[in-house]
């Protein structure tokens, strides 16, 4: 359980430095026409990355139910509890184009990580 907790903290602390990445640019000015492009690319990388921790966190917050007994390993194998949002959370599944800041860029790179070993161990755990 001490690897989940770790992980399960690592996933928080990646929300919380998005969510204030996201806070801080939330009162930037409007960017010249020719920035459009990048700051449309960056929030749709943060909207990607959003996903990915929410996806991470409910199925750590299942796995704690199943460890405290409050769901069966059984249910918990069932689709609505596994990790979702394959489709738009996958490592590779950035879009190509402009390049994200060094910020942005880290955090797409870690949220891409975290997501990848928890999709492993959701497949381990499944099979």
């Amino acid at each position: 359980m001490a690897f989940f907790d770790s992980t399960y903290e690592e996933a928080l602390g990646l929300a919380c430095e998005l969510r204030d990445h996201i806070a801080a640019k939330g009162g930037q000015e409007r960017p010249a026409p020719e920035e459009y492009y990048a700051r449309l690319h960056g929030s749709c990388e943060c909207l990607r990355m959003t996903a990915r921790l929410t996806q991470v966190i409910a199925w750590f917050l299942v796995q704690k139910a199943v460890h405290a007994g409050e769901l069966s390993r059984e249910d918990a194998r069932a689709s609505q509890h596994r990790l979702g949002g394959q489709a738009v959370c996958e490592p590779g599944r950035e879009l190509k184009g402009a390049e994200l800041p060094p910020v942005l860029s880290d955090l797409q790179r870690r949220t891409a990580e975290i997501y990848a070993r928890v999709a492993r161990l959701d497949a381990m755990m499944n099979a």
